[in-house]
């Protein structure tokens, strides 16, 4: 079987990680932010939290082309859609059920989309976007418009049926789809070493001729490289998987204690492993002071707070939405 190079770590300028670290930023406050509203009771239903993961989202979408590829991911998905560029005020909104939300406040926390960026939104569906995001491949092949489609999953999404049947079908049709499998060691509230025979989930592909990669996902520059070549590779040879090996700091969701693991262990990542502080080391190896970190992070809270505050001062959708972007079909 074929197997993609190696894949080099992205060599970005001062301004390209300067860009990275504020999407970075971006992301880790605005999920802070999103924690505080879900205890206010200002967001309802489930609320799934990308702190920790936001090297990945970052350094993938960045090396995507907006209007021409497609992404599609599961329910911890408003890192993906920040990443994307979409405006921090219509994803708290959507997140907090109004009108002026992405999806006029029906798809919540979980469910949000945006056709117009090809964002083809969050699933609830343990699993359920992997054959959709296969679909989009499809969509692209078909059309030859040479766009490729991101599709997101985790580690327990990973052990769902369906997920296979996708890699058969993308493989033999070579479909330009990248599955970036997100490792964070817990599906929900199950360890990656009790719920997985085969734990290295790059090799997951390999009966159905899928080449795979692991990735250090605490490391957008890794990242962004592994995106480069994944995505030379999926135009021009077919399906990828990418394995980025990351870590959430909170519970699976808002309503998840996660003691399931210990305090040490969560401390050890966050000090040693971070991917803004890494990023920030970085930073300040090409002469960028703390003050001026200090002062990006300042803006970044006052675009969050800004964000909030649109949300709640934001009316709720009237009654006859109920009736607006539903598919009736005829029988």
């Amino acid at each position: 079987m074929e197997r993609p190079p190696e894949p080099k770590r992205y060599k970005a300028s001062k301004d390209e990680l300067l860009n990275f670290y504020k999407e970075m930023l971006l992301i880790r406050r605005f999920e802070e932010r999103a924690g505080q509203l879900y205890g206010l009771g200002l967001i309802g239903g489930f609320c799934h939290l990308y702190i920790g993961q936001e090297a990945v989202a970052v350094g993938l979408q960045s090396a995507m082309t907006v209007g021409k590829d497609s992404v599609i991911t599961g329910y911890r998905d408003h890192g993906h859609m920040l990443a994307y560029g979409i405006d921090p005020k219509v994803i708290m909104a959507e997140l907090t059920g109004r009108q002026a939300g992405i999806s006029k406040g029906k798809g919540g926390s979980m469910h949000m989309f945006s056709v117009d960026h090809g964002f083809y939104g969050g699933h609830g569906i343990v699993g359920a976007q992997v054959p959709l995001g296969t679909g989009l491949a499809f969509a692209h092949k078909y059309r030859g418009d040479g766009g490729v489609c991101l599709a997101y999953f985790g580690d327990g999404a990973a052990n769902q049926g369906q997920v296979y049947e996708a890699f058969n079908m993308a493989r033999i049709w070579n479909l330009p789809v990248i599955y970036a499998i997100e490792n964070n060691n817990y599906a929900m509230g199950t360890s990656v070493a009790r719920s997985a025979s085969e734990p290295n989930f790059y090799k997951r592909g390999e009966s159905f001729r899928i080449p795979g990669i692991r990735v250090d996902g605490m490391d957008v520059l890794a990242v962004r490289g592994a995106a480069e070549m994944a995505l030379e590779w999926v135009r021009e040879k077919g399906p990828i998987i990418l394995e980025l090996m990351t870590y959430r700091y909170r519970g699976h969701s808002m309503s998840d204690p996660a003691k399931y693991r210990t305090r040490e262990e969560v401390q050890e990542v966050r000090e040693h492993r971070d991917p803004i502080t890494h990023a920030e080391k970085e930073l300040e190896k090409l002469g960028v002071k703390e003050e001026e970190l200090k002062a990006i992070d300042k803006e970044i809270k006052e675009i969050v707070v800004e964000a909030a505050k649109f949300a709640e001062d934001a009316p709720e959708p009237d009654a006859s939405e109920l009736y607006t972007d539903v598919l009736v079909g005829s029988y």
